[in-house]
């Protein structure tokens, strides 16, 4: 076991805001899940990233230096998100302990995880591997953290502090996207060195169409696209309701630049998605006297700009076939490249993993895909895929809150994050665990602060 000189940062940040308080901590929390590359200590061949490093110094603040556990123990049961989080939870460790060997040799599996003995397609006999023990940890991991923000979000100050760590969230992804899009032949690409330490493999150097793909602070450009879909959905969202408008409006438009430029499949073919969604929530969010201008501007101007661009692609020969052309490479053209027919592989496996294991799954953390739905219908069966789709619901598509104060704003934010996070993980989610942030927007969605009344067509 060994610390790595990112996890020295993480330990001494965590130590300070131990001592400054709650919000810090949590900000700072909120923040570190963006080095998704990193690792903070290294155990043998398994790296822990700074996030969940950071996950204890969240707990020592809740539970002993600044909180009291019996407030958080009380607002998670209180919560139906949280029983049904608990439940795939509990059903995943498990599956992922006994189905692997109750199973053993009956199909044959694309593994998650270092497993030697694989086959030139990369197939193995189903078995356990390291996965099933690495997702059982970051799946705990999740519980906890959605069950802490939980808590810390159910009072007014807490619920800001998560807000804004969210926002600061947004930035941080968005300084690392810039600094790796400028930082060949500078100084920056030492930066790099130290956050990009875990085992992963990294694709730091890819090209496509001469152009060189962002990672940011993540071992792939799809991660990368994938993580700023959240920043567009959470960060227009908030810009749209006229909340933190300045932040929220800046890291909302070059999050969009970045995704494009990153030249990711899943993240251009899911911006347009993400960016309807936004539409829809203008629509909604606009009109009344609490309507704000942003959104009434984007209702209107939206379809005009969409017709102007048309008419200049139908003008400009060269215009559209520059656009073509990038459209052409990065999506139109991947389905006959080499990744594409080997994540293909991996989702054709997984739904054989599915049905050979009479829809209960082959265990947490057994089976690596290139889908999230495959993902969890593969590893978690019909079981964990309707704990999850209960808590989605429960806890994020469920609005809360007075409409259009504040807290239902940020919870429109949070929900529309998550939802944009889900549809990148769609595309090209490999494992269940959708990621630390996705269950901090999570626990924002789903926490009510004290005092906030909550419509009577819904629990309380």
């Amino acid at each position: 076991m060994g610390i790595e000189p990112i996890g020295i940062v993480t330990l001494l940040i965590g130590m300070i805001c131990l001592l400054r308080g709650s919000g810090p901590t949590v900000i700072a929390f909120a923040i570190f899940p963006v080095l998704g590359g990193a690792a903070a200590l290294l155990i043998g061949s398994t790296g822990i990233q700074p996030g969940h490093f950071f996950l204890v110094f969240l707990l020592l603040s809740t539970l002993w230096l600044h909180g009291n556990p019996s407030f958080v123990i009380d607002r998670a049961f209180r919560s139906q998100p949280f029983i049904w989080l608990v439940l795939l939870v509990v059903y995943g460790v498990l599956a992922g302990y006994f189905a692997p060997r109750l199973l053993q040799d009956t199909t044959t599996i694309v593994p998650l995880g270092a497993t030697a003995g694989a086959s030139i397609n990369g197939t193995i006999p189903l078995g356990p591997v390291s996965g099933n023990f690495t997702q059982a940890v970051y799946l705990i991991a999740d519980l906890v953290t959605f069950s802490l923000i939980l808590a810390i979000a159910s009072t007014s100050q807490g619920f800001r502090h998560v807000t804004i760590g969210l926002l600061a969230f947004g930035a941080a992804n968005v300084f690392f996207g810039i600094a790796d899009l400028i930082s060949p032949g500078t100084p920056l690409a030492d930066l790099f060195a130290y956050i990009r330490n875990s085992t992963y493999t990294f694709h730091a150097d890819e090209s496509v169409a001469g152009m060189r793909r962002i990672i940011g602070s993540w071992p792939e450009a799809s991660s990368f696209a994938g993580v700023s879909m959240a920043v567009v959905g959470y960060c227009g969202t908030l810009w749209i309701c006229g909340r933190h408008s300045k932040v929220s409006g800046i890291l909302f438009v070059v999050s969009c630049i970045l995704i494009v430029r990153s030249t990711s499949s899943g993240g251009i073919a899911g911006l347009p998605i993400c960016l309807a969604i936004l539409y829809v929530t203008s629509l909604f969010r606009s009109g009344g006297s609490t309507g704000t201008r942003a959104s009434f501007a984007i209702v209107l101007a939206f379809p005009i700009a969409a017709v102007l661009f048309v008419f200049v692609l139908i003008l400009s020969g060269d215009v559209y076939r520059l656009v073509y052309d990038f459209i052409d490479v990065t999506i139109l053209s991947k389905p006959t490249s080499l990744s594409a027919l080997e994540r293909g592989s991996w989702n054709a496996s997984g739904i054989s993993n599915f049905f050979d294991s009479y829809g209960l799954g082959v265990g947490l953390g057994t089976v690596r895909t290139s889908s999230f739905a495959v993902a969890l219908l593969s590893n978690v069966g019909v079981p964990g895929t309707m704990f999850f789709l209960l808590f989605l619901l429960t806890g994020v598509l469920l609005p809360r809150g007075i409409p259009r104060s504040y807290e239902a704003d940020v919870g429109l934010a949070t929900r529309n994050g998550c939802l944009c996070l889900i549809l990148g993980a769609l595309i090209s989610g490999s494992t269940v665990d959708l990621g630390l942030i996705f269950f901090v927007m999570a626990g924002l969605c789903s926490a009510v602060p004290l005092g906030v009344r909550v419509p009577a067509s819904l629990p309380a």
